[in-house]
């Protein structure tokens, strides 16, 4: 089975990124020597979902951000694609599941945004929520999750504060607790 984890950096009332979809928020969090178990995390991953707007920008910031790992962006629309890693698709999310269990890839990470995590999150394809709490009221923005209809009952397995007030916290599906440390 593919663990599908949504890991995230979220303000305290629910947006990912500004309205204009930036992240310059997330800079007064950043500490030098701390990055909040993020290279342990990464270490256990072995692709990337992401839609286009997250991936445009990703690819602002300068230098691919994920060398060596597989990455697959979803998106309806045509896209300049210069690193090898990165593959292209309209997919919809089993589809995309299929291929990703094809060949044989055990833990995934949703980078974003929130209407691609709404859309895998509505199948039923997100095992794992590992959102990183950041003490910042945005007011507007991008949400979480886009609009879904469905609700989901998750079981916290882990809480861990950072400098800062940050707080990651770490959620499993109900019915995976067993199964998954």
């Amino acid at each position: 089975m593919t663990q599908v984890v949504y890991q995230v950096a979220v303000s305290i009332d629910g947006y990912i990124a500004a309205s204009d979809g930036t992240v310059d928020w997330l800079a007064d969090f950043q500490v030098e020597d701390n990055d909040y178990g993020y290279a342990e995390f990464y270490a256990s991953i072995e692709a990337l979902l992401m839609g286009s707007r997250t991936y445009e920008q990703v690819i602002g910031f300068g230098e691919w951000a994920y060398p060596g790992k597989p990455c697959w962006v979803i998106s309806g629309r045509s896209l300049k694609v210069e690193q090898p890693e990165v593959r292209l698709t309209a997919k919809r999310p089993g589809e995309i599941i299929a291929e990703l269990q094809a060949e044989n890839l055990k833990r995934v990470w949703l980078v974003g945004g929130g209407q691609l995590a709404a859309s895998f999150r509505a199948q039923g394809f997100i095992t794992e929520y590992m959102i990183a709490a950041i003490p910042t009221i945005l007011g507007t923005g991008i949400p979480l999750f886009g609009a879904t209809g469905t609700q989901e009952t998750l079981k916290l397995v882990e809480c861990k504060p950072y400098p800062g007030g940050v707080v990651l916290l770490r959620y499993l599906k109900s019915c995976l607790t067993d199964e998954m440390p």
